[in-house]
Parts: C-alpha cells; sequence; structure tokens
C-alpha cells in the first residue's frame, strides 16, 4: 500500500458527511437527513397545525352572539344567503330561528343588513301604502288599509317585554250613511308569551286602549285579547265584581305585610329575633257602595229665607145719587132758618141733596219661604278593614348560669298581657269591629342542624364547569407539547448547523498532540497504557469536533501536516 494513501474508516466518513453539512443551507442539511427523521418532522408539523387550527375554530365557536333571535323561515334564508356573500361564518340554531355569528361582528353586521333591507320582517306595516297600484279598488283599498293598521298594531305590541310575538284581527265593517245605525268595529289580540312570562293586568288594561284608541269608534269593551294557550287575559266589565282582581290581591298582601311588620318590630326588641313567629289576617271590604239621602227640617221657629213675596190691594167705588124728598120743594135753593112749622117740632123739609160716595177695598199679602232640604251623597271608600286576626307565638325564656348549663322557663301571665297589649296597639285593634289577637307561649322545638354532605372537590359544580371549559384548550396544549418535545424538537437538533471549526493554531496543538501516522513515527516502543490513552483521547476529540478532526485528516492525506 502506498504510504501516502490514507485509508477511508467510519471516522473519516463522520468527518466528510459533518463538512457537508457545514458546507451546506438547512435545505441540504435537512436532504442529508435520515429517511425517518424526515418523516417525524412531517408528522410532527401537521399535528401541530391540526392542533392550532383546532383552537382557532374551537375559540371562534365559543365566542358566538345571536344576530337575531326570532327570525322567520323566509328572512332566515335571506339572511343566510347574505351572510355567504360576505363570507362571515355563522350556525344556525333554535329550528333555524336564531343565526349565530362571531360576537365581535354583530354590530356590523346588523348595521350591513340593514343597508341591505334585512331582515324585511312578515308583519308588514304602513309601507304597504307606498307601492298602490294604479287602478285598485275601493276594497283593496281598505283591505291594504287594514293590514297596515294591524301590521303596527303588531309592532307595537311586540314591544312589550314578556310578548314574543302576535297577531291582530280588526273587524272594520263598511260605513255606509244610508244606514241609520251603523255597526261598531271589533278587534282581537293574540299574544304569545316568552317562556315563563305572564301579563299583568294593568299590561292587558294597556293592550287593549292601545287597540281602541287606533281605531276610530273602537270601543274598550270590543277587544279582546287571548294568548297562546287560547285562555282570555282581558275580562268583560260585567266579570270585574266576580272576584277579587291582581290589584286587589296585591293591596291585600300589603296590608297583612306591614301589619306583620309591626308586630315583629315592636316584639323584637323584648324578646329576640329568633324567640317569636306571628302571623297576620286582614279580611278587607272591596264593595263600592253609593248613597244619595235628602232631609227637610221641620217648621222653622226663626227667620226663614224668603223664596217669593206677593202683595195685592183692590178697591171698589161707586157714583153720587140724589137723596131726600122727592118733589119742586126739595129742588128749591135753601131759606133762612124760621120757627118751626109744626109744633109737634116735626123738622122741616129740605132740598133735595146728592148722596155721598160709596164702595169697597181689598188687601192680600202672599209670602212664600224656603224649605230646607239636605241632600247628601255617601261613597263608601274601598278596602277597608272589616276584621284583623293577629296570632303571635312566643318562646320560653332561656337562661344560662355561670356553668355554662341553659335553662327555659315559661312567661308569665302578666308578661303574656303586656306582650297582648302591645300587639293590639300595633294592629290598631277593634272590638266593636270583632278583631282578634292571641298570643300563647310554648316552647320551641330546636332540631339539630342537618349534617351536609361534603361534596368530593372533583363533583363540585365549579370544578366541572372548569373542567368543561378548559378540557379542550389543555389537551391541546398538550398534544402540542407531545409533538413539539417527542417528533420536531428531535429533528430540528439534526438539522442545525454544526459548531464553526476552530482556528488553525487550536487545530495545530490538536495535531501536535495526536499520534502521528504510523509511516512518519520512528520505530520506538511504546507502552500500551500510553498508546490506548492517546487512542480514547483522539476519540473523544473526533466526537466533540468532527470538523476539526475531518480538517486534520484532509491535511494529512493532502501533505500539508508533516
Amino acid at each position: 500500500m502506498d504510504a501516502n494513501v490514507t485509508p477511508i474508516t467510519p471516522t473519516n466518513a463522520a468527518a466528510e458527511r459533518a463538512a457537508a453539512e457545514a458546507a451546506g443551507g438547512p435545505l441540504s442539511r435537512l436532504a442529508l437527513m435520515p429517511l425517518r427523521a424526515r418523516m417525524m418532522l412531517g408528522m410532527g408539523m401537521a399535528g401541530l397545525t391540526a392542533v392550532l387550527v383546532g383552537l382557532l375554530l374551537w375559540n371562534g365557536n365559543g365566542n358566538l352572539a345571536p344576530l337575531y333571535p326570532n327570525l322567520s323561515d323566509k328572512d332566515a334564508a335571506a339572511v343566510m344567503t347574505q351572510l355567504a356573500a360576505l363570507k362571515v361564518p355563522y350556525k344556525a340554531a333554535g329550528d333555524g330561528t336564531m343565526l349565530l355569528v362571531p360576537a365581535a361582528q354583530v354590530p356590523e353586521l346588523r348595521l350591513k343588513l340593514a343597508q341591505a333591507g334585512l331582515p324585511k320582517g312578515t308583519t308588514a306595516g304602513f309601507e304597504l301604502l307606498d307601492n298602490a297600484r294604479f287602478g285598485q279598488s275601493q276594497l283593496q283599498e281598505r283591505t291594504n288599509l287594514q293590514r297596515a293598521l294591524e301590521g303596527e298594531l303588531v309592532r307595537s305590541i311586540t314591544s312589550i317585554a314578556a310578548v314574543q310575538s302576535a297577531r291582530v284581527h280588526l273587524a272594520l265593517p263598511q260605513q255606509n250613511g244610508f244606514f241609520r245605525e251603523q255597526q261598531k268595529p271589533s278587534a282581537s289580540v293574540l299574544v304569545t308569551l316568552h317562556a315563563g312570562r305572564a301579563l299583568e293586568r294593568s299590561q292587558v288594561a294597556g293592550i287593549v286602549h292601545l287597540v281602541s284608541s287606533s281605531v276610530p269608534e273602537l270601543a274598550v269593551k270590543s277587544v279582546s285579547v287571548i294568548d297562546q294557550n287560547g285562555a282570555l287575559l282581558s275580562s268583560p266589565p260585567e266579570a270585574n265584581h266576580q272576584g277579587l282582581d291582581t290589584q286587589q290581591l296585591q293591596y291585600l298582601q300589603q296590608v297583612e305585610s306591614g301589619l306583620h311588620q309591626r308586630v315583629v318590630g315592636i316584639l323584637e326588641p323584648v324578646l329576640g329575633r329568633d324567640n317569636l313567629r306571628a302571623t297576620v289576617t286582614a279580611e278587607l271590604d272591596f264593595t263600592q257602595v253609593e248613597s244619595t239621602s235628602e232631609a227637610y227640617k221641620p217648621n222653622q221657629t226663626g227667620e226663614a229665607t224668603v223664596r217669593s213675596q206677593r202683595s195685592s190691594e183692590a178697591t171698589n167705588a161707586t157714583t153720587n145719587t140724589p137723596a131726600g124728598v122727592p118733589g119742586a120743594a126739595s129742588n128749591q135753593p135753601g131759606q133762612p132758618a124760621t120757627a118751626p112749622l109744626q109744633a109737634n117740632g116735626a123738622a122741616p123739609l129740605q132740598a133735595a141733596q146728592p148722596s155721598g160716595a160709596g164702595g169697597g177695598a181689598r188687601k192680600e199679602n202672599t209670602v212664600n219661604y224656603e224649605v230646607d232640604k239636605t241632600v247628601s251623597m255617601r261613597r263608601q271608600a274601598i278596602g277597608t278593614v272589616k276584621r284583623l286576626n293577629a296570632a303571635v307565638l312566643v318562646n320560653h325564656r332561656s337562661t344560662t348560669d355561670a356553668k355554662g348549663k341553659t335553662t327555659t322557663t315559661p312567661l308569665s301571665t302578666e308578661e303574656l298581657d303586656k306582650l297582648t297589649a302591645l300587639v293590639q296597639e300595633s294592629i290598631g285593634y277593634s272590638k266593636d269591629r270583632g278583631d282578634s289577637v292571641r298570643v300563647v307561649n310554648i316552647p320551641f322545638r330546636v332540631e339539630a342542624p342537618a349534617k351536609l354532605e361534603e361534596v368530593p372537590l372533583w363533583q363540585q359544580t365549579w370544578v366541572t364547569d372548569l373542567v368543561r371549559a378548559g378540557a379542550v384548550p389543555i389537551g391541546a396544549a398538550f398534544v402540542a407539547l407531545m409533538l413539539v418535545f417527542g417528533a420536531i424538537r428531535p429533528a430540528l437538533k439534526r438539522i442545525q448547523p454544526p459548531p464553526a471549526p476552530p482556528k488553525l493554531d487550536a487545530v495545530v496543538g490538536d495535531a501536535e498532540r495526536l499520534p502521528a501516522p504510523v509511516e512518519a513515527v520512528p520505530a520506538q516502543p511504546v507502552e500500551p497504557a500510553k498508546a490506548q490513552l492517546q487512542l480514547e483521547g483522539a476519540r473523544g476529540l473526533a466526537r466533540q469536533n468532527p470538523a476539526a478532526v475531518a480538517n486534520i485528516v484532509r491535511g494529512w492525506v493532502s501533505g500539508e501536516v508533516a
């Protein structure tokens, strides 16, 4: 064998490969990797990508929010078409009546859909009149007006929080001036309530008045409101007095609650919070009574009020007529007085004289006085108290001695009487009304508190919710870590560039420490232990710095290193 040719050993092949990897880039180093390592790297990267994509999709689905809560089938289809055109991910829920989209895009999507005129809604209002066609008949015009009015009423009623949907039917008879008695309109309202919701009596009355005020000549009694179960919510006027309504029951509860608080508030400072139980029952009268009375006073003895006065006076007068003895003697002028012509003293004849005036007079005075009359109208207050019943249960008095032993003693009769008086004064006790107050002293039964079974930590609600919420992210993170540390990291270590070769001085120093080739080393005895140590040092250097060893071997082959 030629002395200048060095045989190729496995160590030299590894050195050459390392030199080639150092000379090339990452792609060259990846090409020089074994097939198994490249397959591990590809599978690891694909698995990590799948985990990341799954996390992103799960996070996107977890932040979905309803775009519109209740959509008709027609509107849902139109909105889905528009969302597909906008390339927005969505999910249908609630039998297709609800569309879920990313929560961050809800306001923007609503504006865009509103610009496109979506959702149109199944209920049309007065916009029906905007597309009036030419040549419509009177019947078509009346029908469109009725539909528009019904649609506007539906929109107003569905704005109530408890109402999910509504339908309004209006019966508008045709008005004709030739009929003496016109038929009045009527209305029916069907409301569908949300689950667990109910309409109060005031809300039903509000719906009735809303409909009656929106339609001309529509009376309140002609409006009927029913729910989705067919129950009549608007009671007829004649049924108002058949029982207590919601407001009356609420007022009764308020009265009883107020009286109960009075009793408890006045006895708690004396007995303690846990040493009494009280209940108050009130019986109220909600009947409406109106009475009118008229009272007349007897004949008045004092001054009275004159209502009218009438006075009348009449006089009857007659003409003068001649009087005396008829004849010439009586018509002659008077003569001077002479002695009597008759001895017997008879009066002489006198001339005729006119008779004096005669007649009668009548005077009347009528006075009418006012008759005292008193008219009183009385209306009884609604919700007056008819009777009160109060029952108070008082616990025995408990005392604790110096040794810590607790004993109970009943209250005395005097103390019970005082407590009864306090309760009577607090509720406004009236004996004439038939109220009753009873205070009883009985020891309370003390039960041992029930031992609550401790729920294991892994069965508690907050733990299960936390596990459900974090199971997917934690599992994905665990899988990603396994892929990174089990497949990707080992493969990446193989394509990392080798460290830079050492300087020439270091290489020469290492070469001087290495044993010379067999041909260059003079024949001299070498100790076996020392030769073995040198061989182990050379192997360690080759493992630690293969590039340097490769350079040394290259120098030996080319003859540059002596």
